[in-house]
Order: structure tokens, then sequence, then C-alpha cells
């Protein structure tokens, strides 16, 4: 590893999901085992083959004022409140420049979506076909820019040194939140605000996920739906939220006396370059950047003992991932206590990465690993130890974990944590 790269610790942590409206009740619905996925109710639902979500379980235009709220797509609404649960729990009291431990051009952000303003998008065009150009909202264009959640958090707290938004489907927020990493390791930023948001529970996504047969069909048993590693599963569930984490160099978190939650070992990416929505079924991709990760950090596979896998609930995807752990890490897998937390909060696409990377780092925080719920008879070529039902306790002493995120077009994100 690069001696002159800084140590990178996480020092606050937002949420806002289908298990609860922050860090703490997402977090005790995961040790829970308790699912957030619901039917779809109202008529613009009714007549479409998947009628099951999984929603915020608070919704944002009940927690932001009104003026704030309408000028915000929801996946930005829902961004805002995780950034500024996380922004508050790493122990800063105002913007930068008003809180004098952080200057303004040295705080970054980088929110990620993997599709963005599509209620927006979608919304104001049946008002421009419904009543009128002249009915467009002025606001239209910010809210529907996938970089709206990133640049109203920027604009929340800010920050000068770059705001970003990398797109990369369901592994945007992992990869949101490894860019946030780079910019502190190469010392652009002192302190970045990382993460991702979704919220597309709108028919047309919802239609068209489902015309593509990537969605669970199980109607009839909504929170029974996501299984992943379950030899009946039969896709995954939609549901929405926003992760986010405050990462800062180690120095300046010590010259503030902030609380640290764990260490940012690093990422490992790579592409697949086999389909634009299928995965890769023998996990090289998801193998390479696993292997990437290990080569530029100083991860050793006997440290690890939790994993948070991407284990979307598909045939195809959740069978790749295990395939490309056991290539990669060996018996090391067999230590590996691996958890499914989709099972529970659904597939928050583009907000998964940073929903996951919070409760990766409260597993090792609390060394806890959720369960995976759901899984009544393990597929057979599941070949790894998975928590099943009930948490489990993580070991004592220096301990890693990872958490994966892939996304259509192939990308493969894997990040590193370890315990302070």
């Amino acid at each position: 590893m690069n001696s002159t790269n800084r140590t990178v610790v996480v020092t606050g942590i937002g949420a806002t999901t289908p298990l609860g409206g922050d860090s703490a009740s997402t977090w005790e619905g995961l040790l829970a085992g308790r699912s957030g996925v619901k039917r779809l109710e109202g008529e613009r639902f009714a007549e479409l083959p998947v009628r099951i979500a999984a929603p915020a379980a608070v919704d944002p235009e009940d927690v932001l004022p009104r003026p704030l709220a309408r000028k915000l797509d929801r996946s930005a609404q829902l961004a805002l409140i995780a950034a500024r649960e996380a922004w508050a729990d790493a122990g800063y009291t105002a913007k930068a420049g008003e809180d004098t431990a952080i200057a303004p051009e040295r705080l970054g952000t980088v929110i990620a979506s993997g599709i963005g303003g599509v209620h927006t998008l979608l919304d104001q065009y049946d008002v421009l076909k419904e009543k009128g150009a002249r009915r467009v909202s002025p606001h239209t264009v910010p809210m529907l820019m996938p970089n709206s959640p990133s640049a109203n958090v920027g604009l929340e707290v800010n920050a000068q040194a770059g705001v970003h938004t990398p797109v990369s489907a369901c592994a945007s927020g992992a990869e949101a939140i490894g860019y946030a990493v780079e910019m502190i390791r190469t010392g652009r930023a002192d302190v970045v605000v990382a993460g991702g948001t979704e919220a597309a529970i709108h028919p047309l996504p919802v239609a068209a996920f489902a015309s593509m047969m990537a969605m669970s069909k199980n109607n009839e048993h909504p929170e029974q739906a996501s299984r992943p590693y379950d030899k009946d599963r039969d896709g995954f569930v939609l549901g929405e939220g926003a992760g986010v984490v405050i990462l800062e160099s180690a120095e300046h978190a010590a010259q503030r006396g902030a609380r640290v939650y764990c260490e940012v070992l690093g990422q490992g990416l790579s592409a697949d370059s086999h389909h634009i929505a299928q995965p890769e079924p023998t996990g090289r991709g998801i193998a390479a950047a696993l292997q990437n990760l290990l080569d530029s950090s100083d991860l050793k596979p006997s440290e690890l003992v939790h994993l948070n896998a991407h284990a979307t609930s598909t045939p195809q995807g959740d069978l790749a991932e295990i395939k490309a752990l056991r290539k990669v890490l060996g018996d090391d897998l067999d230590h590996v206590a691996v958890s499914a937390t989709k099972s529970m909060t659904g597939h928050l696409l583009g907000g998964a990465g940073g929903v996951e990377t919070v409760a990766t780092v409260l597993a090792l925080y609390h060394r806890m690993a959720p369960p995976t719920v759901n899984v009544d008879e393990l597929d057979e070529g599941i070949d790894a130890d998975i928590v099943r039902n009930e948490p489990r306790p993580l070991p004592e002493g220096s301990i890693a974990a990872i958490n994966n995120s892939f996304g259509f077009g192939g990308h493969n994100v894997v990040l590193a944590l370890r315990s302070v």
C-alpha cells in the first residue's frame, strides 16, 4: 500500500430505510430480523404483475419542512435526512466554516443514485400532458438531476472540496464511498459526506423491472418475498432509502477528539464486460474486484469475519457472488459470517451500498452480524456460512468486514472496513 495514503475512518452514520427513519431504528430492525416489505396500495399499482415493495418507514415529507421538501425529489429528500443525521452523529454542530472544526475547502460530498429523480421526471411529464407546459414546475431540472442529492447535501454542509455523483446502477452507493476514501487519501479533502440514495417505487420502474423477470412476484406474502440464498428465491424486491457515512482522515478526527466507529481500508473495483443486466455466472468480475482490494490494501483474508453480501435474491446473482468469494478467499471464507440484509430492506438500488455500509460499520462497532431472514431451505450451491434468522456475535480483537455491491452494466465494488 502507498505509504503516502492517509488512514480513513468513519466518524458518523445516518440512514432512513424501510426499517426505520434513522440509523438506530434501522439497526434495531436488522437485528430483530424484521422485514420492511409491504403490499403496494392504490389504483396505479393494482394491475402490475409486482405489487410489493419496501418503502421508507418514515415519509421524508413528514420530516423536512414543506417549502424545502417541495423543491427536492424524493431521492434527495432521503439523502438529506440521512446526511443530517450522519453530520450530527459525527459531532458537527453547523455547516463547514460556521463549525470551525472543518473548513469548507477541506470538505466534500459524494452521494450517489442509480436512477436519480425518477419521481420528478415522470410526475412532471404527467403534469405536462394533463395541465400544459405552463404548469410544469420550474424546479423540475434541479430536482431530476442524478447529482441533485449530492449537490443539496453539499449546499447543506457548505462543501467546497468537491461534490460528486458516481452512477454505476446498484453499485453506485458503494462506489461513492470508495471515491470519498480516495479524496481523503490523496489529500483533496479532510472530511467527506458519502453514501447512496434511491426512491424509485413508481409504477413505471416497477413494471420495467417486472418485465425483465428480475423481481419477486410473491404478492401474497410480501414479508417473505426477499429471500437471498433460499432454494425458492425468485427475484429481488424494490426498496427505497438512503445511507450516509462521514469519512475523515484519522489525523483530522483525532485533532477534534471525534468518536471513531471503524477504519475504512479501501475498495476493490472491476467490470464484468459480460452483459448489460445479467451477472457473469462464474463470478469472474467479482473475484477480480475482491483480489484488487486485497492487492491494494493491507487486508489479510484471515482477518475477515463478516460480509454484508450483495445477495439480491436473484437465482444467478446469489450463486455468482459466493463462487467468487470461494475462489479468492478459499478456506478463509469458512470463518466469514455472511449477512444478506436485503432480505429485510429489499434492494435499494443506488442506495444499497450506502445503507449496507452503515450496517457493516455497526456490525463491526457492536460486534454483531445481522441475520438473513426467509432462508427456509438453503440452496445447495451456496457454499458459505450464512447467518440465518438470529444475529450472531463477532469475535473480539482486530477484525475486518467487507461490503459487496454490484450493478447492471457489470459494475463490481468491494469495500473493506476494520475495527478500531
